[in-house]
């Protein structure tokens, strides 16, 4: 009997142990089966996730961050205990004591699964699991996934710390509101921090993980209540928090960014602009898209915002003024619905929706409004984020737009959004009057002509309306803001300021027909030095001398100073007739006002990566005594430049002076007027297609142009001192207050000689009048004065010359603006290819 029951109870003992056996076999082959192809855990030793990227002013301030995953990397010892204990009590309470799997929770998940016939399916996963599954696994709910989740997990916990894979699990994690790790998200959310958070904070983001979507802090706010509060008890159950903090925590609000209680970041920020925008293009092409926009670079940029403010008021101003004196509404093209209109919330929250320009500071903020009743006298409107008071009643009054020839039924419709401003008087408000942003465009930039470092760069009239940035990617015509270049090729092949050129009609046959090229004001002037014909501009000089020349070595010059990579060697391109950027006008005026030097315009001054290395810098002079205590108070540190020359320095001074007199005498007289020395060349183009201004103090540089995006005329009035002129001066009055400026370096090597500017005659040392001007030639230079050069275009014995005594001005006439305007009679250049022209 005894041995009957032995030998059952062995059998059973031996099913038993084979059963066991065979369970360990099979759960062994299938974690062999599993774990041969598995992706390596140790790339996850030299992981680098993708981080922003963020730019700052020279002054240290974040103006802008890019990213595809907005994630800011933090280092485990650089999270605070409280973050990393509310996530540890969430998601994994046994973190520090398993060994990357959890079988209790695992064998928990199972029963509950079992009992819920398959509702209640919970993954049971550890951080270790969550970290695999998100750096080497997908995201499939599956038993093999499960497997490979689990030999990976055992496996890190071999190669990594407890504290690396937690750090890699809380800078990964996806926590909603596009943050990703916890530093984003407590900035996303909170607007602070993360040594900031308080725990109920701390735990609103360990609440997260489970599902974003579904604990949205405004839509699902109670939910997300009820798993903060969940959180909270767990951290006071695991000994985080003591029972008192546990109620206090409990009972705080559930505050965040999304539902208004605190400001959001980016309210810090700065609008996108066409400077950030552009150095995100310029960087991308260098270290690539992807590296950019992950790679957590943090790039120090050339930029002073205050500058940047000055330039855009600047270009605005006139292209606002320009628009208005048109006389003609366009609006932002956007209407509202009807039923968008039936109440103040319906409109608001419709307003808010639309895409038109909300980045417009001129004069004060512009704000998008929506038209709700037309009147007589009177429009009423609804403005975005304002709320009507009597003493700022939301009605536009009929004085306001009387501007535009109709009335406000015949011009608005109800439901119409419009941008409108406060008008205001010695800070008193008068009412809000109308605005719209121009159809007329420009481009604007300005830098330092010793380092290139651009301090301001504005593209358009807004960059919300427009990211097209016309101050680098517009290729338009110079017109006359090119002639310098064929001056320098001269001055530089022989020829001085006071070197005589014909000044009379030529006709140039060509595969187009014959052309006829003129001077603006249709008048001829003979035999004329060259410093005139700089400062009026004249197109029959230019051509001839750039026949003198060769329009091979004009093409050479203008390529060398990087205004075109392949210049055309066509005569009609000395008068500005090839397009190029503004950037590349400018960069190349710079090496006129710095002595001739190459210099490389650039919009950053130093990239480092994630790890704080430089990986760029953009200035590779060096300073031989910054270092050395001993340096006189009166004398600054020894900077040494082994830039390339690329004019003599002569040259470049000779240039300089010409250019002063545009500014002093000749075609940007009376539109540019500094506290301090100034050189520059204005530029239209036929039909005032384009308009420029370029010019320069001793130490900045700055560039205007004014267009249609479709070139077309801009009427009479149009011309590049009178458009363009006024906002160099606006913003360089502002630049030179802040930078000041001197007088222009002259060169060694060089003497200064008394010569008529009318007649190229040399005069005697002591000769005085409007007629005199004392230029400088080189040392040793033979100077025949009275030759005439006619580019071997011949001048007709009877031609009826400019005389001595005759004005060049043109006549003034009122604008619809109210304002005084120069216009004369438009020459005729043929088509638009013939370039421009004064």
């Amino acid at each position: 009997m005894l041995r009957s029951i032995l030998t059952f109870f062995g059998s059973i003992f031996s099913l038993i142990t084979l059963g066991l056996m065979m369970v360990a076999l099979t759960i062994g082959a299938v974690f062999y089966i599993y774990g041969k192809d598995l992706p390596s855990h140790e790339s996850l030793a030299n992981y680098q996730p993708p981080t922003i990227s963020r730019i700052f002013s020279g002054e240290g301030r974040i103006i802008d961050e890019f990213s595809r995953e907005r994630r800011l990397f933090t280092p485990a010892e650089e999270i605070p205990d409280l973050v990393k204990q509310a996530f540890i009590s969430a998601e994994d309470k046994n973190f520090y004591s398993h060994g990357g799997y959890d079988a209790r929770s695992i064998a928990a998940a199972a029963v509950d699964a079992v009992r819920s016939r398959g509702q209640d399916v919970r993954g049971a996963s550890t951080i270790t699991q969550q970290v695999m599954k998100n750096f080497l696994l997908d995201g499939s709910r599956r038993a093999e996934r499960k497997i490979k989740e689990i030999i990976l997990a055992t496996r890190i916990e071999e190669t990594l710390d407890k504290e690396r894979i937690l750090e890699l699990y809380l800078n990964e994690i996806f926590l909603g509101q596009n943050s990703y790790g916890v530093a984003a998200a407590s900035q996303t959310y909170f607007n602070k921090s993360l040594a900031e958070l308080a725990p109920h904070e701390a735990a609103f983001l360990a609440s997260m993980p489970k599902a974003p979507s579904d604990y949205h802090p405004v839509r699902q706010k109670d939910r997300l209540q009820a798993r903060r509060d969940f959180v909270l008890r767990e951290m006071k159950e695991n000994g985080f928090l003591t029972q008192e903090v546990y109620e206090s925590e409990k009972a705080a609000p559930l505050r965040s960014v999304q539902n208004e209680d605190f400001e959001p970041f980016s309210a810090a920020l700065p609008p996108r602009d066409y400077f950030t925008d552009e150095i995100r293009r310029e960087l991308s092409r260098e270290v690539g898209e992807g590296e950019f926009f992950t790679g957590g670079l943090s790039v120090r940029a050339t930029l002073d915002p205050e500058m940047q403010v000055h330039a855009a008021h600047a270009l605005q101003r006139k292209l606002e003024q320009y628009d208005r004196g048109l006389g003609r509404w366009r609006g932002t093209g956007v209407t509202l619905p009807p039923e968008a209109l039936e109440s103040e919330a319906a409109w608001r929250e419709a307003l808010a929706a639309t895409r038109v320009a909300r980045d417009v500071t001129l004069e004060s903020q512009w704000y998008p409004a929506v038209v709700l009743e037309t009147g007589d006298q009177d429009m009423r409107i609804g403005i975005e984020g304002v709320v009507e008071t009597e003493a700022e009643p939301h009605v536009v009054p009929r004085g306001d737009i009387g501007w535009l020839p109709g009335n406000f039924q015949n011009t608005f419709e109800r439901g119409e959004v419009v941008h409108v401003r406060r008008m205001v008087d010695d800070g008193a408000f008068i009412r809000w009057t109308l605005r719209q942003v121009p159809e007329v465009q420009g481009g604007f930039m300005a830098m330092d002509v010793n380092t290139g470092r651009v301090i301001a760069m504005q593209g358009g009239f807004s960059y919300q309306n427009s990211v097209f940035n016309r101050a680098t990617q517009a290729k338009r015509q110079p017109g006359s803001s090119f002639k310098p270049f064929v001056y320098a090729a001269a001055l530089d092949s022989g020829y001085s300021p006071a070197t005589i050129v014909v000044d009379a009609p030529i006709e140039i046959d060509t595969p187009q027909g014959l052309w006829r090229p003129r001077n603006s004001s249709n008048r001829f002037y003979g035999p004329t030095p060259l410093r005139t014909g700089i400062e009026q501009s004249r197109n029959l000089m230019t051509i001839r001398l750039a026949q003198e020349v060769g329009m091979d070595t004009v093409a050479s010059y203008a390529e060398r100073f990087g205004v075109y990579d392949r210049m055309g060697a066509f005569l009609a391109n000395s008068l500005g007739s090839e397009e190029t950027t503004l950037y590349q006008m400018v960069a190349a005026y710079a090496m006129f006002a710095n002595g001739g030097e190459r210099v490389e315009p650039t919009l950053v001054d130093r990239v480092q990566d994630r790890y704080g290395r430089t990986v760029y810098r953009h200035d590779t002079r060096r300073c031989t005594d910054c270092d050395d205590p001993g340096i006189a108070p009166n004398r600054s540190p020894r900077i040494v430049s082994d830039r390339e020359r690329v004019m003599d320095a002569i040259t470049a001074y000779q240039l300089t002076s010409m250019m002063r007199g545009v500014v002093e005498r000749g075609t940007a007289r009376g539109h540019v007027n500094l506290s301090v020395p100034v050189a520059g060349k204005t530029g239209t183009t036929n039909e005032a297609r384009d308009v420029w201004f370029v010019g320069f103090t001793s130490n900045i540089v700055a560039g205007c142009y004014i267009g249609y995006d479709q070139p077309r005329p801009m009427g009479r009035g149009a011309y590049g001192g009178g458009m363009c002129g006024p906002v160099f001066t606006e913003f360089m009055r502002e630049a030179t207050a802040k930078y000041g400026g001197g007088e222009f370096d002259v060169p060694p090597g060089g003497t200064f000689i008394n010569i008529d500017r009318f007649t190229g005659a040399r005069l005697s040392e002591d000769a005085t009048g409007a007629n005199v001007v004392a230029e400088y030639f080189r040392e040793g230079q033979d100077l025949i004065f009275g030759m005439a050069f006619d580019g071997g275009f011949a001048m007709g014995n009877d031609l009826e010359l400019f005389q001595s005594g005759e004005t060049e001005e043109v006549r003034e006439v009122v604008t619809s603006t109210g304002e005084t305007a120069t216009v004369g009679e438009k020459a005729t250049f043929g088509s638009i290819s013939s370039g421009g022209l004064y």
